[in-house]
């Protein structure tokens, strides 16, 4: 069933991607920060919700992913423009957040050639850190919860590229290495 509420949460985190990147543009720094939060928190509901209505599936975890690449695309692109010198005092952190997100998601699409969605825990984990640090970073100017989400995603990419590696084609929901490794086992026991 695709019309669910889990599914129309994440849609509409796809609709705020483009709608955050114009408020930006426009230079509307509070309304900016009114649909980021409103965006996360579908995030954070999404996935609860689906699991607790018992409507996941493949196309909502799709529509997830696609939801979070969409929300991460637009979020630097925000702060450059709304807070340019913030932004350059965290070009590291920033760049590192990027690069470390960019990369397994690359390495998923050669292989699998979609989007992975693996949802792990350390992918819950660092939702929570990174919604956190920048309403620290963007609202306090306070950027250790920032800083400490950034080393949390370097932990999550390597763990996806781990997952990667490890699975022989396309799962979904695979919440840890532990996990993939399992599914990998499973595979090779079957042939």
């Amino acid at each position: 069933m695709f019309w669910t509420l889990p599914n129309a949460l994440s849609i509409l985190r796809i609709a705020a991607a483009p709608l955050l990147v114009a408020l930006a543009g426009l230079g509307e720094a509070e309304a900016f920060l009114g649909v980021l939060w409103c965006a996360l928190a579908s995030d954070a509901a999404d996935g609860f919700l689906a699991r607790r209505l018992g409507q996941t599936s493949e196309i909502g975890a799709r529509l997830d992913s696609w939801g979070d690449w969409l929300l991460y695309a637009a979020l630097p692109l925000g702060v450059v423009w709304l807070w340019p010198e913030l932004a350059r005092r965290e070009l590291l952190w920033i760049a590192t957040g990027v690069t470390v997100w960019i990369v397994p998601t690359a390495v998923g699409w050669l292989k699998f050639g979609r989007l992975t969605s693996y949802h792990t825990y350390l992918a819950k984990l660092t939702g929570v850190l990174m919604a956190a640090g920048a309403v620290a970073l963007l609202h306090w100017d306070h950027p250790a919860l920032f800083h400490l989400a950034i080393c949390v995603l370097v932990l999550e990419g390597f763990e996806e590229l781990l997952i990667t590696a490890e699975l022989p084609a396309w799962h979904r929901d695979v919440p840890s290495l532990r996990s993939a490794m399992r599914i990998a086992e499973d595979t090779r026991a079957q042939c």
